[in-house]
């Protein structure tokens, strides 16, 4: 698809898109910064679309995977917006010593269970979990990104079947 017709099709989608990322995002801001990027993930990616499919179709499902990684990228990052000042209690005494012998034993225990899934699995886990993408891992691992998604899915179904076998707990539960 040559840029002329790109930018053609891509105005033509411009006010359906618009609506979609107002939906997506509920702030008109975000909705623009949201057309943005897609419009240059788009551009960036034009010679992968296939000439008669469906281009809104395409620009939509872009624009719904750009907005599902910001939003896990935020989750992840969980920035703070306060100022400063409104945490000066936490800094006041200064002779409290932090126990962190809970979260290192928990520490251990999860170095023990990455252990036993292996690092095929866990390696793409734990790098996921930090807030790399799909396409980020498998650049980094060599290895297509169908099979760093299958190894995060297997290793979160045996980490929750490790978990529930270790701890007891049943699996209509969230854990």
């Amino acid at each position: 698809m040559s840029t002329l017709e790109f930018s053609k099709a891509f105005n033509g989608l411009e006010s359906i898109l618009f609506s979609f990322a107002m939906k997506l995002t509920r702030n008109r801001e975000d909705a623009k910064d949201l057309m943005q990027e897609t419009a240059m993930r788009a551009y960036r990616h034009r010679e992968k679309f296939t000439v008669g499919t469906n281009f809104k179709s395409w620009c939509s499902t872009i624009m719904r995977n750009t907005f599902i990684n910001q939003y896990r990228k935020k989750k992840l990052r969980r920035n703070v917006n306060e100022p400063i000042e409104s945490f000066l209690f936490a800094v006041e005494n200064k002779n409290v010593i932090p126990n962190r012998g809970e979260m290192n034993i928990r520490m251990k225990e999860y170095k023990t269970i990455f252990g036993e899934i292996g690092k095929i699995y866990s390696v793409p886990f734990l790098m996921f979990y930090k807030g790399y993408e799909y396409k980020e891992i498998a650049n980094h691992l060599e290895i297509p990104i169908g099979t760093v998604k299958s190894r995060i899915f297997l290793a979160r179904k045996k980490l929750k079947t490790m978990i529930n076998n270790r701890y007891g707990v049943r699996p209509d539960h969230n854990v």
